[in-house]
């Protein structure tokens, strides 16, 4: 069983950054491949990022691409995302995921069998 707990989340200002993590338990972080999700109040969840087990492949979506990075640091057991030039638009609860395998990418929620609680991300304009 995999446990996922996000932290970091918080109140910023549109341009700042802010750097959000996902502390894995029950798996080695290499074995599986991660993933970012985000859902804005009365919106569907949405895929943010995603990463393989060992971190060669990252997969975006468009409307973060070029602002934010997901990564892993294997020495702590976690997998990042620093948000860069946050919008208001960007606002969401952010949720990470794990998938069962550690490859491919992938984007889609059905794709991923972990999920963490979730962490509320609030940019002001």
């Amino acid at each position: 069983q995999v446990q996922l707990v996000e932290s970091g989340g918080g109140l910023v200002k549109a341009g700042d950054s802010l750097r959000i993590s996902c502390t894995v338990s029950g798996r080695t972080l290499g074995s599986v491949a991660m993933g970012w999700f985000r859902q804005a109040p009365g919106r569907e969840r949405e895929f943010v990022a995603s990463i393989t087990g060992l971190g060669a492949t990252t997969l975006y979506a468009d409307s973060v691409k070029g602002r934010f990075i997901i990564s892993r640091e294997s020495s702590k057991n976690t997998i990042d995302l620093q948000m860069n030039t946050l919008r208001s638009d960007d606002t969401a609860v952010y949720y990470c995921a794990a998938r069962a395998v550690q490859f491919p990418v992938a984007r889609t929620e059905a794709e991923f069998r972990y999920w963490g609680q979730g962490t509320q991300v609030t940019v002001s304009s």
